[in-house]
């Protein structure tokens, strides 16, 4: 303590024995005092006079902010002199900081934050439906008034969508279908029918494999670019200028996303599809002795073309969903680069998943109905 210092001083007040008057400085020189008189204070004590303190900073602001919240008392329980507010208001800020409270693992807190996940699930599903109308209005709105479409932003996310992924999507088919016909060989060949690779393979492909691996690429690719193009939009408030300038977003940044995916999706599906076949058709060439002619003779004997279809008829709907679900997230973006980094693995997550149970659940409606 300084000789500058008075000394910090608690005294009952005799006429209200339930308040205390505080004196002297209260600052960081005289803290460890100030601590010693908060401790002698009893029990029993309503109301602090602190219009006595002749100097105060934050250590002693803090001090008495922290007891009085020891002893369950109200910020107003502490009379400040007025010159003094200004730096209450401002430490009661971060008087209550703390480093955040270890995780609890027990019962009822994991059954607590199921149910919050849960609860959060299900708004985002009543969010996306909600989206999914509004979007779906709006494409019906552009037959009435053709001049809201942007072909240009069509046509640029076309080649983004489309083109630039042909690559990856036929080196994958391609790949997948060879280990198909690979994996398929080891199980027939014990059984003399290794030429039913043909159907396997054919069948998987036309199916299942090609629309359920280009969605999941397009997930991972296109629902992710989406998301982090509107969310960096929406950061730099780029979103609220286009509403202020009395455009629609959903008319500049979202239908234009969504019509090139759900035109592209199916072509690239069918580059899947000719890519998983040629992939088993190289492996039957060179390790199952199927010459390439007989393989696609036996393709063309026993392929139905509703197989076809039914991979077909999939891709506009895993399209949809793709588009929606990463421009919805790229639409919630707080503002911040953090939620940007979150919403963009949300909608990757959230795409691949809602991909995957919508296939499964189509896969045993076609089932049932015998296609």
């Amino acid at each position: 303590m300084t000789q500058t210092d008075a000394h910090p001083q608690c005294q009952q007040d005799q006429d209200r024995p339930g308040q205390i008057r505080l004196q002297g400085d209260w600052t960081l020189s005289t803290a460890l005092v100030v601590a010693e008189q908060l401790r002698q204070i009893p029990e029993g004590v309503r109301e602090l006079d602190a219009s006595g303190i002749e100097r105060i900073d934050s250590a002693g602001v803090l001090q008495l902010l922290r007891f009085a919240n020891r002893r369950g008392l109200d910020a107003d329980a502490i009379k400040f002199r007025e010159e003094h507010r200004s730096l209450v208001c401002t430490i009661e800020l971060v008087a209550d900081d703390r480093p955040p409270h270890k995780r609890d693992y027990g019962f009822l807190a994991a059954l607590s934050r199921l149910g919050y996940r849960v609860h959060a699930n299900a708004r985002q599903t009543v969010t996306l439906l909600s989206f999914t109308g509004e979007n779906l209005v709006k494409l019906i709105r552009l037959f009435k008034e053709p001049r809201r479409f942007r072909l240009t932003a069509t046509v640029s996310h076309m080649e983004s969508v489309g083109l630039d992924a042909v690559p990856l999507v036929a080196v994958l088919s391609y790949l997948v279908g060879a280990v198909i016909a690979f994996l398929g060989s080891t199980v027939l060949r014990d059984f003399g029918a290794e030429l039913y690779v043909v159907e396997l393979v054919s069948i998987a492909f036309l199916r299942e494999f090609a629309v359920l691996l280009t969605a999941i690429v397009l997930a991972g690719r296109t629902a992710s670019a989406f998301t982090a193009q509107i969310g960096a939009m929406k950061s730099r408030e780029e979103v609220d200028a286009i509403r202020t300038l009395g455009l629609d977003p959903i008319d500049l940044l979202v239908l234009p996303r969504l019509i090139a995916l759900v035109l592209m999706l199916p072509l690239l599906t069918f580059l899947s599809m000719l890519a998983g076949l040629a992939g088993g058709v190289t492996v039957g060439a060179f390790d199952l002795d199927i010459p390439p002619q007989l393989y696609l003779a036996r393709m063309h004997e026993t392929i139905e073309i509703r197989h076809f279809l039914v991979g077909m008829s999939k891709a506009p709907v895993f399209a949809l969903v793709i588009g929606l679900i990463g421009c919805l997230e790229g639409m919630q973006v707080e503002g911040t680069a953090q939620s940007v980094g979150e919403r963009t693995t949300s909608s990757v997550v959230q795409a691949i998943s809602l991909v995957i149970i919508i296939d499964a659940i189509a896969a045993m409606w076609f089932l049932n109905m015998g296609w």
